[in-house]
């Protein structure tokens, strides 16, 4: 029985999509087999019992679940430390604790990957209201190592890497039509930076990309990386929160900044979270599967509907987000309508563009996710400004995502 039923060009460029899409499907399966072994293997390895699952109130003095939570994210992700906490109310926080626990007044950091996504601009200092407690209010000097034909100038990250302490790298393209970064890319990267200035702190903000390869940042030689567990490493279970994994003495200091100097990570309480976010973190690479096979099917429907996507669904994939240029409001508009239509929660609501916090444009958001604003679930979004680009992200499931993408064909099929 087909519950969804669609015009004969729609239903003709679908079936073109997924016949194209054989392979690079078989290489998501190939890639998500491996991440789900390497997650099982890091709760076996930490002892997970069935006491970790339990949560805690008031201070959380020796919280396991806690403790454990931590370790698993650092063993699954290469790194000596993490810290994984529902109190992180954001990508957009966590990023802001890992940078104000490693940098100091005088301090010089560097985004090598232009500038960095609109909402972590006021948090720089670069936008926004001055005094109200940027990274440039109390002396932190920001630079950056603009996109050259679209990606990384290594060559000049490297030079500006030299008296820097931190080197900034963005993995997502956030609101821009740049190529996201593969973890090949992002090493060589560091090697660049590192070979300039052996003792640069190097951090990725790796928001989207967790688990769409075998690697992550930490595995190839970033000091630091955050991320938030309502994309990717949350699997859709989580119901908020964040990590930063990386170094144990830096993970300490941003830890130290998320809850109070001399006692970091040994406060906090997890008010029966724990479950949640371990069961989110063992789901994961099977769920990110879901949304990089919804990611390219997105990007070869509108490539053969005759428009401009982001990566094209022929290039290796480095996160769960398509952008695909629209080119007007209106078309921005309905497409972002044709996923809320296509989502289980909230089918029924057409979304609009608004003033978000964070943000210099209207944005239009559509995200009909049992979390709210969970971006691993079926979402889309984009600034209403030149090139009305609509940037999709998630899809728990290939099955249902697809139908969200041909919905926003749909409506925007004369």
């Amino acid at each position: 029985m087909d519950f969804f039923k669609y015009s004969d060009k729609v239903a003709s460029l679908d079936s073109a999509a997924k016949a194209a899409l054989s392979e690079k499907f078989k290489e998501a399966e190939k890639i998500s087999s491996y991440n789900c072994q390497k997650v099982l293997a890091a709760f076996q390895s930490a002892g997970v019992g069935a006491s970790h699952l339990q949560g805690s109130d008031g201070y959380g003095y020796d919280d396991r679940g806690r403790e454990m939570c931590d370790r698993i994210y650092s063993l699954a992700f290469g790194a000596e430390d993490a810290i994984v906490r529902h109190t992180f109310a954001s990508g957009t926080h966590t990023l802001s604790i890992a940078l104000w626990g490693v940098l100091r007044p005088g301090d010089r950091m560097v985004s090598v990957t232009g500038v960095p996504y609109d909402t972590m601009r006021e948090v720089i200092g670069i936008e926004g209201v001055s005094g109200k407690g940027s990274l440039l209010d109390f002396g932190i000097i920001y630079d950056q190592v603009d996109l050259k034909n679209g990606g990384v100038d290594i060559s000049a990250a490297a030079e500006k890497a030299v008296d820097a302490k931190m080197v900034y790298i963005q993995r997502s393209r956030g609101y821009e039509l740049r190529p996201s970064l593969t973890i090949d890319k992002i090493e060589e990267i560091i090697k660049a930076v590192k070979k300039a200035n052996p003792n640069v702190i190097v951090m990725v903000d790796n928001c989207y990309g967790e688990f769409t390869e075998t690697l992550e940042p930490t595995d190839v030689g970033a000091d630091l990386m955050a991320g938030s567990l309502i994309k990717n490493p949350g699997g859709s279970i989580a119901e908020t929160g964040g990590y930063i994994a990386g170094k144990r003495e830096l993970v300490e200091m941003c830890a130290d900044r998320l809850t109070v100097i001399g006692q970091g990570k040994e406060v906090g309480c997890t008010l029966n979270q724990t479950k949640k976010i371990l069961q989110g973190f063992f789901l994961a690479p099977k769920i990110v599967e879901g949304a990089v096979k919804t990611a390219d099917y997105a990007a070869c429907l509108f490539e053969k509907a005759g428009y401009e996507c982001y990566p094209s669904y022929k290039a290796k994939r480095a996160d769960i987000v398509t952008s695909i240029k629209l080119g007007s409001r209106e078309k921005l508009i309905k497409f972002c309508g044709g996923i809320q239509a296509g989502s289980p929660i909230d089918s029924f609501v057409s979304p609009e563009p608004w003033a978000m916090p964070g943000y210099a444009d209207e944005v239009i958001m559509a995200a009909g996710a049992f979390n709210l604003g969970s971006s691993i679930e079926l979402s889309a979004d984009g600034p209403l400004r030149e090139p009305f680009a609509v940037y999709v992200q998630g899809g728990v499931t290939f099955e249902t995502g697809r139908i969200g993408i041909l919905n926003a064909l749909e409506n925007l099929i004369d």
